[in-house]
Order: structure tokens, then sequence, then C-alpha cells
């Protein structure tokens, strides 16, 4: 026995303007549109080593695979066909009104009708026709074959595999699935390649034999030759057994139990099929021949677009395989609202996203209120592109905000990057207090300011109805920046300077506020990943205790706040208390909670 030199469980099939690939854990799809571009989709999938114990003994594993190969195989070429057969964008006017009557796509409707059509053709072509047709020369010969006997059984298995070799010349008649041939070559090239210890390139797969031992034009032949034997034997130990006296009622009652019987053949068709894949000797070639011949007619040799696809989609796979985190990718195409969302929510909360991130992704990109979103519509592709490239790049673990660029804090759009932290709602609390404590003519000064979010909010309610001066002051360039764009956005009075702290303030100020850096050093290895990786370190660490900035604070604000001013300091949720002994020479303190009942601000007057 001969072993290839990289064999793989990994197989595939073609679909339209395509190929997808299916591994242990998850399977690819690779398509070209109608731009000539290559789009994927990618999911994970049950592992065999993780089904239910039952599922994989012999034979009962074989017909497991073969209904998550027919169901996961539909769904690939059905959702091809979505991606490679792309309406105009003005919609005729039939489809618009479906699309806004039923809140469906007309491709909906078409994959529904498509998928039962397949399936009643399936029957009718290779159960029903043959033994229709078997029927009619035991009935013209009764006595040399006699119905539901051996030879009845061994001439109906002989019509199913002329109608099955006759079916696929006729398929040769259609460009299009001349086209989808050339990609089952590019599948089964590209598998060869892969097995065969060569480099992934377009040359080498180019190179490789088109024919293939776990081909499912090989498994069909299998199916065939099994059901012959399987059906023949049944025949003649139980056919004289089912006959009723009426011919209608015995064709339909044969006609049923050989659908039952169906999963038995494709077990066993699967087992051996997995046997004579693995088996590499001249001794079964005779075996293989028809299989092979038959590949002959139904592979093609594909272009260098076609083995393009099957490439990106078997490496996808393979990634997969090896890399858990490997992420899921989704085709860009005309799709239900609902269906979008769901989608979305599902692959956030396995990545520990918020699923909300979600509905603020189709909020936003769709300019429709989160509290609409449970309102069916029609996501059309154009809307499905963008939507998918805010999902995917979110996956990444990039929070949201900055990947919008900007978000809202008290009212105001504040432009956000990975140079500064994104504001978050709990610090409006401390927006309100400042407001409230602010007078006609007072100064104020934001330290570690980031973005301005502070420094500009204040500034600009206070605007409205007081004359009110307000300093924003932060250590970092980049900071710096971020701050005064925002304060041109909003058209906020804020004087923005650079100050590690108060070394470069002048003056005294009635009102002070911070939001500094408060994590605790070795916290930070711990924070969820968005906050951890993407936002700026020297915003989060607080030093070994996380009250270094308020120590530093407490240090020197004396020299920069006016007596009876007031200073307002964002904490942590249980910082409060220490918070209160560093400022415990400070003539009245207090704390304020945030709306989840934790402390959140503390309020100090000197």
């Amino acid at each position: 026995m001969k072993k290839k030199k990289n064999f793989t469980y990994i197989g595939g099939q073609a679909v339209i303007q395509g190929v997808m690939m299916r591994g242990k854990t998850g399977m690819a799809t690779v398509v070209r549109d109608d731009k000539g571009d290559l789009q994927m989709e990618a999911k994970r999938i049950t592992p065999p080593e993780r089904r239910p114990g039952w599922m994989r003994f012999l034979f009962i594993r074989g017909i497991v695979n073969f209904v998550l190969s027919l169901v996961g195989g539909m769904q690939a070429l059905l959702r091809s066909a979505e991606v490679a057969i792309v309406e105009d964008e003005d919609q005729p006017k039939l489809n618009k009104w479906v699309a806004e009557k039923w809140k469906v796509s007309v491709s909906d409707i078409a994959t529904a009708v498509a998928t039962v059509l397949g399936v009643v053709l399936a029957l009718g072509l290779f159960m029903f026709l043959p033994q229709f047709f078997t029927d009619l020369i035991s009935e013209a010969a009764p006595e040399a074959i006699p119905a539901q006997g051996l030879w009845y059984y061994l001439i109906e298995g002989g019509f199913r595999l002329v109608i099955f070799v006759c079916y696929i010349l006729l398929t040769l008649l259609s460009k299009s699935l001349r086209e989808t041939y050339c990609y089952h070559g590019a599948e089964h090239k590209t598998i060869n390649c892969y097995e065969n210890g060569l480099p992934l390139t377009v040359e080498n797969v180019k190179g490789c034999s088109r024919l293939h031992d776990r081909c499912g034009t090989t498994f069909l032949f299998i199916v065939m030759f099994i059901s012959i034997i399987l059906f023949s034997i049944m025949g003649w130990l139980i056919g004289s057994r089912i006959q009723t006296g009426v011919a209608a009622l015995n064709f339909v009652l044969v006609f049923l139990i050989k659908l039952a019987f169906l999963p038995i053949v494709a077990a066993v068709s699967y087992e051996v099929l997995r046997l004579l894949a693995k088996i590499q000797n001249p001794v079964v070639l005779p075996l293989k021949a028809p299989g092979y011949l038959l590949q002959k007619l139904t592979t093609r040799e594909p272009n260098d677009q076609m083995i393009e696809c099957a490439i990106l989609a078997f490496e996808k796979v393979l990634d997969m395989d090896a890399d858990p985190e490997s992420p899921e990718k989704t085709f860009v195409t005309e799709t239900k609202l609902s269906k979008l969302q769901e989608m979305m929510k599902k692959h956030f909360a396995q990545k520990d996203i918020d699923e909300a991130d979600a509905e603020w992704i189709l909020s936003l990109t769709l300019n429709v209120p989160r509290s609409e979103l449970g309102q069916e519509r029609v996501v059309t592709q154009r809307e499905c592109a963008k939507i998918l490239s805010l999902y995917e790049e979110r996956l990444t673990g990039r929070p949201l905000w900055y990947i919008f660029g900007n978000t809202e804090f008290c009212g105001y759009r504040i432009e956000v990057d990975e140079r500064v932290l994104i504001p978050r709602p709990e610090t409006e609390i401390l927006v309100q207090q400042a407001v409230a404590a602010l007078s006609e003519g007072d100064a104020m000064l934001d330290l570690c300011t980031g973005s301005g979010a502070i420094a500009v909010a204040v500034a600009c309610e206070v605007a409205k109805d007081r004359n009110v001066s307000v300093t924003a002051a932060d250590i970092s360039d980049d900071a710096l920046e971020v701050a005064r764009k925002n304060v041109r956005l909003n058209k906020a009075n804020v004087n923005v300077i650079k100050s590690d702290l108060f070394e470069n303030v002048r003056g005294k100020f009635n009102l002070i506020t911070a939001n500094p850096p408060y994590i605790k050093t070795a916290e930070i290895a711990t924070l969820q990943r968005e906050v951890r990786d993407f936002e700026p370190r020297l915003a989060l660490d607080g030093g070994e205790d996380g009250l270094e900035f308020y120590r530093r604070i407490a240090g020197k604000i004396g020299r920069y706040i006016v007596k009876g001013g007031l200073l307002i300091l964002e904490c942590g949720e249980d910082q409060a208390q220490d918070i209160l002994k560093i400022f415990s020479h400070c003539d009245y303190a207090m704390i304020v909670k945030d709306l989840s009942g934790k402390d959140r601000v503390v309020k100090i007057v000197f």
C-alpha cells in the first residue's frame, strides 16, 4: 500500500464560477463575481472527533458524511449563484415589489424552487425512470423477467447506469456546465498538487492530474454499482412478498423501499470510496477505472483564473484546520437584514465581542435607528459590501469606533483612532458635574485630555449661556493632534496645550477635571483584547496600584486651583475611597456613582 506524500481529507466540489473546499473544521467557497473579483465565504463546521460517538461508527459515519456533504455542497452551490449571478443595480419593478412587499429577494425564491426541483429531478431520473422502464419490460415478458426478481433489479440497475452516463453526456452540451467542469478539474488538480508535496502555485497545479480517487463522480458510480447489488439481493429475498395484485401499488411500494435503502447504499459506498482512496496499487486499478473514465467527462482543463479560485479555497481550509482563530468570511450578496444581523451577532458572540456592535454597524451603515432594526428589509449588495467590510475588521478585535473613526459623546461628534482612548458613556457623568459647577467668567483645566472629549463637551455646553475659558492639556503629541481636530470640528472655544499634568500650565482655575490613567500595570494584560491591543497604553497605565496620577495631581494642584475651587476626577470602580485618602487634606469631597451604581467620579473642594 503506497500513500501519497501529503494525504489530506480535504475535499471539494465545483460551484458556479468557483470552487468549494471542505476540511475537518472549516469549509471555504471562492467564486469569481461578475466584476471578475474573487469573493470568499468561509465558515466553521463541527470536526468529526467532536460529533456524538454513534455518528463515528463504521457505516453510520458514511451516512452522516454523505448527508453533511450533500447539504453543505448544496448550500455552497446556491450561495455561489448569489455571487456569480447578480442583478443590475436598477432592479426590475417585479424584484423591487417582491422585496418591499414580502421582505425577501427574488433570488431567495429562486433558490427554494431550484432546491425542490433538483431533488425531484434526481429522484425522477435515477429512481423512478429506471423502475418505470423495467416494469414495462417485465410486463412484456413476465416469465423471462418476473417482477421484483433478480433479473428485474439487474436490468433496472443497467438502466440507472445508462441514464447516469447519458445525463453526464447531455450536460456537456451546456456551456455553463462545461465551465463548471473546468472548475471541477481545478479542484482535483489543487488537491493532487498538495498531496504530491508541491507548493500550491498555478504552474504546479496545472501540471497535476485532474483525476482524483475521492471524487464525487466516482462516489456516484460506486453508489450505482452498490445499489444494483443490494437491490438485486433485496428483490431476490423479499421481492415476491410485496406483491399486492395492484400494479400501481406494487410500483409505489418498491419505490419507497428503495428510498429507505438509500442510506445503507450511501454508507457502504462511502467506506468503499474511502478504502480505495487510500490504496495506491495497480491491483485495485480495475475497481477505480470506471470512476476515472467518468471523471474524464466531468472534469475539464481549467484556466489560470479557475486554478486561483481552487488554490485560495484550499489554502483557507488548510488555515482554518490549523488555526482555530482563522476568521470566517461571508459573500457580499443581496440578503435579508435579519439574516445578516443574526450571522454577525453569532460570530461576535463567539469572539467575545459585544453583540450590540452588530446593531451599531447596521444602524450607522443603513442609516436606520437601532430601534427599527427589527423591521425586515432587503440589504442590497452594495450595502452588504460596506457592512461586511466593517464586520470583518471588527472581528480582528479593532474597536468599533476606531473603525468608524468617530463616536458620539454627550451629543457631540468626537473623532478617535488608536492615538487616544475611546470616550466611554460613564465619562459623561463627569461632564454633567463639570457643566453644573461652572459659573460666568470661570476658568477650567482638563488634564490628560486625550481626544479632548471632556473639554469639547463642557466648552460647547457652557457656551450656550456662560462665558467660560477652557484649557485642555496632554503629554502626547499624537493625542493633542486629535484633540485639536475635535476642537475645530465642534467649533469649541478650547485652548489646547502640551503639558505633563501641570508642567506647562500657567494661572489658576476654578475647575480642574481629569480622567487620568488608572489601570494597574499588572492588570493591563488581563483587559479585553480590544482595549489591551488597540487603545494607547500611555492612557491606561496608572502605575503599580493604579493611583500614580492621582498622587501627582494631589502634590501640585494647590498652586493651580483657586480657593473654593473644585477638582472632578474619574476613577475605577474600586478606587474612590483610596483617592479620598490621597486628598484627605482638602475641605470637602464626595463620590458620584454611575448608572450601574458603581463609584465613578470623585468631587473635591479646595
